[in-house]
């Protein structure tokens, strides 16, 4: 089991998903910002490794407009060390990687535009993946979209649609309950039908489902990953107090937490908090499994150990 955070380090001063508007768009402007956002995604791994922080998620914003026909330079090439550098950063010190593209993403969107941009949208986080030399363990998690009046029917388009995408990005796809539309039953429903595997949210969880018992239902999403996906990836978070339906704690509620992971004790994943002070939270819930014998050593190793290299591939002064 691993733990960590999502896309913005708060402690750090770098932001590693800086962008700018779209009519400023240039290849020098694109350049210079891609360039601050993999050093600062550089110093933020590192921070992770050196507090045992062994779970990340990329920001989607690090390659500003990356699916957007605006942008036909060829970044992936032009910053290759880079990106090969960081993944084989990312390798060594055994860290888990994901991505999780913006709402927007559609894969069963009923207009086929809304659909394209959406596999243009995934092309582009699984280019950014591969080009870092990241194995499929790697992973692209989405929703299922919309229901469009006919969940059957939206279910259904989604299966088509994923059948139909290229191999690379099938191999890096996972999809997620959600609070609103497709609980994880639905989700088990596509598994069965295209065989992609099903990343837990015990927080969407709590606010739809079919009756099911999260430990029950953690346990259901769990075998539908493969050896080569490696372990589940679970997303957790609980309900910020007063706030608005599916809103995400600002901080780690650590008695809800302590009562996550005695739930999960049969199922070893690696468990992305999704609470507002990032880091900070995550350095807490590290803190509270202390002792949990599905923990994965490296978190203390890393925590107690030498400073590693930077991800740039040199020691730090």
């Amino acid at each position: 089991m691993k733990i960590g955070y999502p896309c913005i380090n708060r402690t750090l001063e770098c932001k590693g998903n800086r962008t700018f508007r779209l009519r400023s768009y240039s290849e020098r402007r694109l350049l210079e910002t891609l360039a601050g956002n993999l050093a600062c995604l550089a110093e933020v791994l590192r921070y992770n490794v050196e507090h045992g922080l062994l779970f990340f998620r990329i920001s989607s914003d690090v390659v500003p407009f990356a699916s957007h026909p605006v942008n036909s330079f060829a970044w992936w090439e032009h910053f290759r060390p880079q990106l090969v550098a960081l993944g084989a950063f990312v390798l060594s010190h055994q860290m888990r990687i994901s991505m999780h593209p913006d709402q927007f993403t559609l894969l069963n969107a009923l207009d086929d535009t809304i659909a394209a941009s959406s596999i243009a949208e995934l092309r582009y986080h699984t280019r950014l993946l591969d080009t870092m030399g990241l194995d499929s363990s790697a992973k692209v998690q989405i929703h299922i979209g919309g229901v469009y009046g006919d969940r059957t029917a939206s279910m259904k388009r989604f299966s088509e649609r994923y059948a139909e995408l290229e191999q690379p990005i099938r191999a890096r796809l996972v999809i997620e309950n959600d609070h609103i539309s497709y609980p994880l039953a639905d989700c088990m429903r596509i598994h069965e039908a295209t065989g992609v595997p099903v990343l837990f949210d015990v927080f969407h969880h709590r606010g739809k489902n079919e009756g099911e018992h999260w430990e029950t239902a953690l346990q259901t999403a769990a075998r539908t990953w493969r050896d080569r996906d490696g372990l589940p990836m679970v997303d957790y978070s609980s309900q910020k107090p007063g706030g608005r339906r599916g809103e995400h704690v600002e901080h780690i509620d650590l008695t809800d937490w302590r009562v996550f992971l005695q739930g999960s004790h049969d199922v070893d994943a690696d468990v992305m908090l999704e609470v507002k002070d990032k880091e900070r939270s995550a350095l807490l819930a590290l803190e509270a499994a202390a002792g949990d014998e599905r923990l994965s050593t490296l978190h203390s190793e890393r925590a107690l150990g030498a400073v590693p290299e930077s991800p740039e591939g040199e020691s730090p002064s």
